[in-house]
């Protein structure tokens, strides 16, 4: 047994025992398909203790370590700022990730969630590296499989470790909000970004009894895996699947750039109960936090010796500043809203509904409302 297989079969039999390889057909996918063979230009490791955070390349070498981390369970950068990949760098670069072969552990937990059967079309948003598109093809069959990608380089980069690998699906260079109304409709959508309200037209291009599954989230960077089922008037609902899941957003709904900041020392000024652990730590109150002001983005910032968390909507001009003071903490707002106000009043009635899990959250998604997410005995509507 050649090395490459030995470590496919050890992946495989590593994702069973974790519990998120479940069925034969998923199991005989990861087991075929060879991950290396997506990632031979290389990929990004972070530099630990770097910030902000620095890159350096690892690129295939005789010695066996690139081949032994393309198996490992880890999702692997694969490409910085929008354009750089490894072959580009010797040394270490500083700049933002924006595409990256997703950890197996979480695509096939995501391709068992997606429930298909034999005979399903399937649309994927997002081709990055190309590795969850040969797993589908393998599943389904070429012609049942189109993948979207935004980027034409990274979309030309996948193609061809596919047809090395004997994979021919239809790939598509566009905008993967908007689907591919060609081939609908879908049984199935899946999407390998994140987004802040999951599109219309991926509802609108999947079959009524279809299943569409992706990661909803905002900017305050807490998400969910969400499992959308579509019905015959146009309309989808489901539920969150837990598990703490995210992804890069989709392009389009990154945040804005922040600019200059306002005075600080502005606004109005007062207690709070609510500290900026809610921004750091606890992922449900986070995303709870982030469905009162979903276009806030979080900072944080040393003035003068003390740290503070600022809240800031760039579009709305609105901002909030928690600094500790007196063993507690005061806020500080300004613009034509109060965020942390928002954020308070949320969080309260989500406590006060007894801090459901995000498990228990429900999502729909209609033409009249857009997205609106419910938790038992709360409603919150975004979109």
């Amino acid at each position: 047994m050649r090395d490459d297989e030995r470590l496919r079969a050890r992946l495989g039999e590593r994702l069973r025992e974790a519990g998120c390889l479940c069925t034969a057909p998923w199991r005989a996918a990861v087991e075929a398909v060879p991950r290396h063979e997506f990632l031979r230009g290389g990929f990004f490791e972070q530099l630990p203790g770097t910030l902000p955070t620095a890159w350096r390349p690892v690129l295939p070498d005789g010695g066996g370590r690139w081949l032994e981390r393309c198996y490992a369970d880890e999702s692997l950068v694969t490409q910085v700022a929008g354009t750089v990949v490894p072959g580009d760098i010797r040394g270490e670069i500083m700049r933002a990730p924006t595409s990256s072969s997703t950890m197996p552990s979480l695509v096939v937990r995501m391709l068992e969630e997606l429930r298909v059967e034999d005979g399903h079309r399937v649309l994927e948003i997002g081709t990055g590296t190309g590795y969850s598109t040969a797993l589908l093809c393998h599943r389904l069959g070429d012609g049942s499989v189109v993948s979207v990608e935004v980027d034409r380089e990274v979309s030309g980069r996948a193609a061809a470790p596919l047809g090395a690998c004997g994979y021919q699906p239809e790939l598509v260079v566009g905008d993967g909000l908007a689907g591919h109304r060609d081939g609908a409709p879908y049984d199935r959508v899946i999407a390998t970004c994140g987004v802040l309200t999951m599109p219309g037209s991926w509802i609108d291009q999947t079959k009524p009894g279809g299943i569409v599954l992706a990661t909803v989230g905002g900017w305050l960077y807490a998400s969910e895996l969400a499992r959308l089922s579509v019905h015959g008037d146009g309309t989808a609902s489901g539920r969150f699947l837990g598990g703490q899941i995210s992804f890069m957003l989709a392009r389009p709904h990154l945040p804005p750039p922040l600019g200059l900041l306002p005075d600080l020392g502005s606004g109005e000024e007062r207690r709070t109960t609510l500290g900026p652990n809610l921004l750091t730590g606890d992922w449900t109150a986070r995303f709870v936090a982030q469905l009162a002001v979903p276009r806030a983005q979080h900072i944080s910032m040393t003035i003068e010796g003390r740290t503070q968390q600022i809240l800031i909507d760039v579009e709305a001009g609105a901002w909030a500043v928690l600094t500790e003071a007196d063993g507690g903490w005061t806020v500080r707002q300004g613009g034509p809203v109060r965020l942390w106000d928002a954020v308070e009043a949320q969080v309260a009635r989500w406590r006060a509904d007894g801090a459901p899990a995000l498990d228990r959250f429900e999502i729909t998604v209609t033409p009249d409302e857009g997205q609106v997410i419910r938790w038992p005995g709360g409603r919150r509507s975004r979109g």
